[in-house]
């Protein structure tokens, strides 16, 4: 039972830590936009996503 209970909290650990790193990119987005750029690897051209959030600058 103490095994379980160990993993368990251990899963929960890992779980703040992944919900941390995602309030953390979720939060910058909405501060500043956020542009990817990739090249497609069947025809090669450039492919450009951005990221806008709602929320002003500085806030």
């Amino acid at each position: 039972m103490e095994r379980i209970k160990r993993r368990l909290d251990m899963l929960d650990n890992r779980l703040d830590s992944i919900d941390s790193m995602v309030t953390a990119v979720a939060e910058r987005v909405m501060q500043q936009p956020i542009v990817l750029n990739i090249n497609c690897p069947h025809c090669g051209k450039n492919i450009e996503i951005a990221i806008i959030g709602s929320e002003k600058p500085g806030t």
